[in-house]
């Protein structure tokens, strides 16, 4: 699997031009996140730190860690790890950590719930941001009817699990496909207690900008989740 120092700068290129990110999946983190002046929070999976910086404009003191050396450095406050290990992190030291669009990416989702678990402390949360799973999964692809222009997405392979190689430069990027049952299951069998869960499709934002996809306002695009550590 490409390492993600190898696509660093193709990375930060495609968040360059995808406001979406900033219109969708950022507000999404931070209603469920809830940020406030005092709390401790752990950005597990940083990447350049855009997420980091919003989270911290809300007044909460927040730490990242990536895999990517050149991404944690370009976030200013972040340390490397090898994901989902939090080695250089002592238990129970944050108020919460939050995770997005990393999961995805992650060989062992099991071993980062643990991880971060571990470093939360009790009554503390986690929110947990993925690409709607029904997005992920092999073969999984929308098709659009050409007499009316109505878009449906086939799912793919949804309950056989597996992974999709994606174009990134002249690299690839690993999405690992979970099933919704899988991720909440796996977070409940490691003492995270589900709090909230959302479901997002396309924003106005994007259909403004590209008209075709309001016939995909129907189909889930994120999906994101809260749990609370006891």
């Amino acid at each position: 699997m490409t390492a993600w120092d190898d696509v660093a700068d193709w990375w930060v290129a495609e968040l360059a031009d995808d406001p979406a990110y900033v219109e969708e999946v950022q507000p999404l983190l931070l209603d469920l996140l809830d940020p406030r002046p005092g709390q401790r929070l752990l950005d597990v999976g940083c990447g350049e730190g855009g997420v980091l910086r919003a989270v911290a404009e809300l007044g909460a003191d927040v730490v990242g860690l990536d895999g990517a050396e050149q991404l944690a450095a370009r976030s200013g406050r972040a340390f490397v790890a090898l994901l989902p290990d939090l080695d250089p992190v002592a238990d129970a030291t944050f108020d919460g950590a939050y995770m997005v669009l990393v999961l995805e990416h992650l060989d062992d989702a099991s071993r980062a719930f643990e991880e971060i678990h571990r470093v939360v402390r009790p009554g503390g949360h986690f929110v947990l941001v993925v690409n709607h799973p029904i997005f992920t999964a092999p073969d999984a692809t929308p098709i659009t009817d050409p007499t009316d222009g109505e878009t449906f997405y086939r799912p793919g392979r949804y309950f056989t699990g597996g992974y999709t190689d994606y174009v990134a430069g002249d690299k690839t990027v690993r999405f690992h496909h979970r099933t919704v049952s899988s991720i909440l299951n796996t977070a409940a069998e490691l003492g995270w207690v589900l709090e909230r869960v959302e479901e997002r499709g396309v924003g106005r934002g994007q259909i403004e900008r590209d008209p075709t996809l309001a016939s995909q306002e129907h189909i889930p695009r994120l999906l994101a989740v809260r749990w609370t550590r006891v």
